[in-house]
C-alpha cells in the first residue's frame, strides 16, 4: 500500500522553503456560509442590513464583486468567536472551490494585500542592537523584517499578517530567517550575536523545516555559535516535545536559542523550566514605566532571580528612560534592548559600546 504514496519530488518543494506565486485574482463570486445556524442567521441578517448583493444558494450565501469592499464592515458585525465560524470559498462550477475555503476574515485580508507576493521579494533589516548592561557594551543586534513596496515601508507584523492571509505564513518565516542571516550576518561586527526571530507554530519537522536556514548560514560562512534563534509567537504553542526537538536542532548546530515574551502573552515559566533556553526576553510591558514604587517590581525580581537559577540569561526589552535602564540594571538584568539603549538601524553599531540616547 505504501507504494501508492507519492513521492517527496512528485509534490513539488516543501511550503516552508518556497515563496508561491499569490496573484490569485479577485473572485468573481464569494460564497459565505456558516456550520453555526447563529451565525448563519446572523449573516443573512448582516448582508440584507448593509444592503449587499447576493444570492442565496441552499446555505451559501454567494456575494457579487461589487460588494467585497463592504464585506470589512459587515465583519464588524460579529464577534471574534463568531469569525472563526463564518468561512469564504470562491464560487466556481456551481459551488464553492473546497479547496480555497478559509475564515472570511482571511480572505479580506487576502484580497486587501495584492501586494504580498512582490513585496516578500523585496524584504530588507533594521537591527536593533542589545546591549550588556554591566558594562554597556553592545552585545548582539536583533534582525527587523521590512520590506518596501510603491514608496511604503511595511513592517514585520504587516508582512506577517499578510503571510498567513496567503496561506504562506510557514514560507515567510524561513524566508526572513535566511535573509536576515545572509543580509545581516556579514556586516555583524566580532564578537557580537545576531538574534534572528521564528514562529515555532510554522516548523512541523525541523530536520525538514530548518535545512535551508542552515544553508544560509554555511553561505556566509556563519559561526553558529554568534546566532541565536529567538522564539516569538503570538499564541498559545501547545506542543513542548516539538518545540524542544526545534531547540535542540538549533542547538545542535552551535546555534544559541532564546524565548521572547516571558511575563505577558502566552510565554510562561513552565517553558523555562521544560526547555532550558539560553535566554530569555522580559516582555516590554514589565519594564516599561517601572520605578522603585511600582508593585510590578518584585514581580521582575522573582522572573530574573529564577531565570539565573535555571541559568538562563535575561534581556530586558522595552527600556526608554534613564530610570528605567537604572532599576532594571539594580534588579540583575544580564541584557536591555529598547529606544533608549539604541533604535532600529539600517545597519549594526560598529563599535563596542553604546552611548544611551
Amino acid at each position: 500500500m505504501g507504494s501508492d504514496l507519492p513521492s517527496s519530488s512528485s509534490l513539488g518543494a516543501c511550503d516552508c522553503q518556497t515563496l508561491s506565486p499569490t496573484d490569485l485574482g479577485q473572485p468573481d463570486r464569494l460564497a459565505l456560509h456558516s456550520a453555526s445556524a447563529h451565525v448563519q442567521r446572523k449573516l443573512w441578517l448582516a448582508l440584507e442590513a448593509h444592503h449587499l448583493t447576493y444570492q442565496n444558494y441552499g446555505p451559501a450565501l454567494v456575494v457579487m464583486p461589487e460588494s467585497f469592499a463592504a464585506l470589512n464592515t459587515l465583519l464588524d458585525s460579529f464577534s471574534v468567536s463568531e469569525r472563526h465560524e463564518l468561512l469564504a470559498a470562491p464560487w466556481q462550477d456551481g459551488g464553492p472551490d473546497p479547496w480555497q475555503i478559509a475564515p472570511l476574515e482571511q480572505w479580506l485580508r487576502r484580497l486587501n494585500t495584492p501586494w504580498f507576493a512582490g513585496a516578500a521579494q523585496q524584504v530588507h533589516f533594521m537591527v536593533q542592537p542589545i546591549v550588556r548592561l554591566r558594562d554597556m557594551q553592545v552585545h548582539g543586534h536583533e534582525a527587523l523584517v521590512r520590506a518596501r513596496w510603491e514608496g511604503q515601508e511595511l513592517g514585520a507584523e504587516t508582512l506577517l499578517m499578510a503571510a498567513a492571509a496567503h496561506g504562506q505564513a510557514r514560507a515567510f518565516d524561513a524566508h526572513a530567517r535566511r535573509h536576515a542571516i545572509m543580509q545581516v550576518y556579514p556586516a555583524l561586527p566580532p564578537g557580537q550575536r545576531l538574534f534572528i526571530n521564528f514562529s515555532p507554530s510554522v516548523v512541523y519537522n525541523p530536520d525538514i523545516c530548518l535545512q535551508t536556514t542552515f544553508e544560509a548560514c554555511r553561505q556566509v560562512g556563519a559561526d553558529f555559535s554568534r546566532l541565536v534563534f529567538e522564539v516569538t509567537e503570538s499564541e498559545a504553542f501547545p506542543d513542548l516535545a516539538l518545540l524542544r526537538r526545534i531547540l535542540e536542532r538549533y542547538r545542535a548546530e552551535g546555534a544559541r536559542v532564546a524565548l521572547d515574551d516571558l511575563g505577558a502573552g502566552h510565554t510562561s515559566l513552565a517553558y523555562l523550566s521544560e526547555l532550558q533556553p539560553d535566554v530569555v526576553k522580559l516582555d516590554r510591558a514589565l519594564v516599561q514605566g517601572l520605578h522603585a514604587d511600582d508593585p510590578r517590581v518584585p514581580l521582575v525580581q522573582a522572573l530574573i532571580t529564577y531565570a539565573h537559577a535555571l541559568g538562563i540569561e535575561v534581556v530586558a526589552e522595552g527600556i526608554e528612560t534613564p530610570g528605567e535602564l537604572a532599576l532594571i540594571t539594580a534588579l540583575g538584568s544580564d541584557y536591555g534592548q529598547g529606544y533608549y539603549l539604541g533604535r532600529p538601524l539600517a545597519q549594526p553599531l560598529p563599535g563596542p559600546t553604546v552611548t544611551p540616547d
